[in-house]
């Protein structure tokens, strides 16, 4: 039976899923979770819409590498229907493994493992239910398939993946900025000795994308209030590890206890891939409203800011804070909320995030010429300075108590 299906997405309209394998993946447990993973963690603490998910995300990748492909097709590059039905697989699957609030946790769960390879493990584990048909989609995945521009859609510095990302979380932040033609760009794609092109007509279109991208970093993902709330859940889930450590019981699911035991380490892939597959947001909510009203006070403490949007005073700068400063702040504390020593680091803490716009090394994004030469985008473009583009940004902030942060 076709199983087509249509999908009413907030972006893009309707967008058509004719393939039963495809349609199959979607309803599976492992997809499915999505729904109950937010895109971008706690962001919503700070532009309130910001509450879509990756499974939204994800269609929306599918519906743009369709029409990358629909695109390519029509400029005389042969995609098969087997490699166009493993390339949209590849970009449907490719967020699997994230886990609850998405990046803001990632270190929290498994040590050895990021995101990428949680997602490598359960495609493979799903390809071994559907008897090696997401073969040539972990090919994809993984740039072993001799196409290597079929990668380069999944996974580039011009991926589908970001281009729905950027189009999408500036449509639900309302950061108007992170607006790109995403449309354009696609329809400016091509393919020059099997790497992913852009003709030079649509170049203006990649100088915005790049410059949107610059935008959305600093004044979305890395706002300074959205890196304070990460912080402070950070700090909770490093509480919950400390205690449990210590054979303190603390109430929450399965699955979460799972991970901040460390349980992982002793089980093997797929059981520790499968008891992943059942943890999502709505395990930290449950255990933050729980330990909210926990008998350790920092714990307690910490999940009742989160909950109240009590959220660390955050100052950010170019260079290091000194010790003296980090003192100062940490002295503070102590007489603002009567901390002992052994607590101040959950309080009191500096740390830095780092961003660049554009990478020099790996697959750069190339703009081909009527004459057929090929040109890196800072080459070609008469706007775009590739020593800024390149630069690695460093910003250091140190998190302290404001005055709403209370022992209580």
């Amino acid at each position: 039976m076709n199983k087509k299906k249509i999908i009413n997405d907030p972006v893009y309209g309707f967008i058509n899923l004719y393939d039963d394998l495809i349609y199959e993946l979607i309803e599976h447990p492992y997809f499915q979770r999505l729904r109950r993973i937010k895109q971008l963690g706690l962001t919503h603490l700070v532009y309130p819409g910001a509450t879509h998910t990756r499974f939204q995300h994800s269609l929306g990748s599918v519906h743009l590498i369709q029409s990358a492909i629909n695109t390519i097709r029509s400029k005389g590059h042969d995609i098969s229907e087997e490699e166009a039905r493993a390339v949209k697989v590849a970009i449907l699957l490719h967020d699997l493994g994230h886990g609850p609030l998405s990046h803001s946790l990632e270190s929290k769960w498994a040590d050895d493992y990021n995101h990428e390879n949680l997602t490598l493990l359960m495609m493979h584990m799903l390809n071994e239910q559907w008897e090696g048909q997401l073969e040539m989609a972990l090919q994809i995945y993984q740039n072993k398939h001799p196409k290597k521009f079929l990668h380069q859609l999944v996974s580039s510095q011009l991926d589908v993946d970001r281009l729905d990302y950027l189009r999408r979380d500036s449509f639900f932040t309302g950061v108007s900025e992170g607006v790109i033609g995403s449309d354009r760009i696609i329809k400016m794609l091509s393919v020059k000795d099997d790497q992913l092109v852009v003709e030079a007509k649509g170049i203006h279109s990649i100088e915005k994308f790049l410059i949107a991208r610059w935008i959305m970093y600093w004044q979305v993902y890395f706002h300074k209030t959205v890196v304070s709330a990460e912080q402070l859940i950070s700090r909770i889930m490093q509480r919950a590890k400390e205690l449990l450590g210590k054979g303190v019981e603390l109430p929450a699911s399965e699955p979460l206890l799972y991970f901040l035991n460390n349980r992982y380490r002793d089980d093997t892939r797929e059981g520790m891939v499968r008891m992943f597959s059942k943890l999502d947001d709505t395990d930290l909510d449950v255990a933050i409203k729980s330990w909210s009203e926990n008998h350790d006070r920092v714990l307690s403490t910490l999940c009742k800011n989160m909950l109240r949007r009590n959220l660390f005073k955050i100052r950010l700068q170019k260079e290091p804070f000194s010790d003296g400063q980090v003192q100062a702040a940490r002295e503070e504390a102590v007489k603002m909320l009567d901390l002992k020593r052994d607590e101040l680091d959950y309080f009191v803490f500096t740390r830095s995030i780092t961003n660049k716009a554009y990478s020099l090394s790996g697959d750069q994004i190339k703009i081909l010429y009527k004459d057929k030469q090929v040109k890196d985008v800072g080459e070609a473009s008469d706007m775009l300075s590739l020593p800024v583009l390149s630069k690695i940004v460093k910003k250091y902030f140190l998190c302290y108590p404001g005055e709403n942060n209370t022992i209580l």
